[in-house]
């Protein structure tokens, strides 16, 4: 295993007037890549290779205060997942008290066998839970409703199902301290076109994203499942991308 150090690499991403700063790549492998967004919050990044787009870049996010840390997705396989594990482990010097996978495609819990074997509890929606059964994925142990609060430290860590849209079962992540959200792939990054639409609810989509806007209003990183990190202009643009003709 290669480890890159890089000292600070700043990425400005320009929507409107404002801009998200990713302030430090911590650690890049050929399967894996770290940065810091804010300061108890990490975007992991992993890759996942598809038949119909490729090779897929796959996000998640890492939150952390007082030695613990939540995971939302893991990567798309157990041992990169073991990777990750170990990064936050040996770097942040924490131990990971959850998963949680954001729905049950494969980008987000293609990895979880991994964390369960290291004694790490699972949650997801109980819509996840009966998908990933139906199709004989490594299933979660913990199921929530609609929505979910954890703490991590002192910090509060929030899980909510907003509506259908990428799939019927889709849950985001909010990180309050820092205003950070995981949109996961129920949110496209700026000019990205609408992906994976197999188990997709499009007539719903658009709503579904204006409630979370409403709701989280005052989110200042949205993460979406695949591509760059942005603010609530990527919720706009995901509106507008699945908004339906009247």
């Amino acid at each position: 295993m290669k480890i890159l150090f890089v000292p600070v690499l700043f990425i400005f991403l320009l929507f409107g007037c404002q801009s998200v700063k990713v302030t430090d790549q911590s650690f890049s492998s050929e399967r894996l890549i770290v940065q810091k967004l804010k300061d108890h919050v990490y975007l992991h990044t992993s890759y996942l290779q598809t038949q119909t787009f490729g090779k897929v870049s796959c996000n998640g996010m890492i939150v952390y205060d007082k030695n613990q840390a939540v995971i939302y997705d893991t990567p798309g396989d157990d041992s990169t997942s073991a990777q990750l594990i170990a990064w936050v482990k040996d770097q942040l010097h924490c131990k990971v008290v959850a998963i949680i996978p954001t729905h049950f495609h494969t980008d987000c819990l293609g990895g979880l066998a991994e964390f369960h074997r290291q004694g790490i509890p699972s949650y997801a929606s109980l819509r996840t839970i009966n998908l990933a059964e139906k199709m004989k994925y490594v299933v979660p142990q913990k199921s929530f409703d609609t929505s979910l609060e954890l703490t991590v430290g002192n910090q509060k860590v929030l899980v909510d199902f907003p509506g259908e849209g990428h799939t019927r079962d889709n849950v985001i992540g909010y990180f309050p301290s820092e205003k950070v959200m995981f949109g996961g792939c129920l949110i496209k990054e700026v000019n990205a076109g609408k992906g994976n639409l197999e188990d997709a609810n499009l007539a719903a989509w658009s709503q579904t994203v204006t409630n979370l806007k409403n709701k989280y209003a005052d989110a200042e990183v949205v993460i979406p499942g695949h591509g760059k990190v942005g603010n609530t202009a990527l919720l706009d643009y995901t509106v507008s991308l699945f908004a339906q003709p009247k």
